[in-house]
């Protein structure tokens, strides 16, 4: 059985996940630690989940997996008591996020709704994605597989991760790309969804940009006059406004 030290760890933990929803969850300004404790699915999650990783850790059998069971019933939340998960996690909302038994979250990770940490195969041992520090998860992104999410590192909504994601990276699509975000992106989680880098549409303008060149080139060569009109592709709509996350 976990003896005292096990459970004031866990007390230790839920005062810095109470601290990152404060931080980062714009609802949560001005809201005091109790109402956070009160009515905040994420927060009950983590605490339902750090209270049954304690148990499990101290070799209790059947009650970590009952725990588990009743908070995904409650919070639409499911974390495997086995999970290994650092400090300042924030779970945004929540509804649907699963977290598989050999996952492993650094400290001050962010996860929106619909987040899936899962594995492939049948296969036993090491399954389930590795997600390093300062780490943003959009919403209904999958990570799958042993892969390793390297620090400082986003990941798109909707995205699908199957292979490693370099540091402070950014990725998007179906399945993921990671692309160069302009500038050192700041530590800490980001929530602009908006600005990302579309690596599809950027290669659709390289190849229009290369036909419209190769036209040039063959009316050129067939006596064609200079300004003999070229087909013209539309450019692509680049997503513009402000951000969301502010600033």
């Amino acid at each position: 059985m976990p003896g005292f030290g096990a459970f004031a760890q866990v007390a230790r933990e839920l005062r810095r996940d109470v601290a990152a929803a404060r931080a980062r969850d714009p609802a949560a300004r001005g809201v005091g630690q109790v109402e956070i404790l009160a009515t905040w699915p994420g927060i009950h999650a983590l605490l339902a989940y750090r209270v049954a990783h304690a148990l499990h850790g101290g070799g209790v059998r059947l009650l970590p997996r009952t725990i588990s069971m009743l908070t995904r019933a409650v919070t639409g939340i499911e974390i495997h008591p086995a999970a290994r998960i650092g400090e300042g996690l924030f779970i945004d909302h929540g509804a649907g996020v699963v977290i598989g038994e050999t996952a492993d979250i650094g400290d001050d990770v962010t996860l929106y709704q619909g987040v899936t940490l899962g594995g492939t195969g049948f296969a036993t041992g090491k399954r389930h994605p590795t997600v390093q520090d300062n780490v943003t998860i959009g919403s209904g992104a999958k990570l799958l597989g042993p892969i390793t999410i390297g620090h400082g590192a986003k990941i798109g909504a909707n995205s699908v991760v199957i292979t490693d994601v370099p540091p402070n990276s950014t990725v998007v699509g179906n399945p993921g790309h990671p692309v160069r975000v302009d500038g050192r992106r700041p530590e800490g989680p980001d929530a602009d969804w908006i600005h990302l880098p579309d690596p599809i549409a950027e290669a659709i303008q390289g190849l229009a940009s290369r036909i419209g060149a190769l036209e040039r080139t063959v009316g050129e060569l067939s006596g064609e006059e200079p300004d003999a009109p070229v087909a013209e592709v539309r450019p692509l709509r680049t997503v513009k406004g402000p951000n969301p996350a502010g600033g």
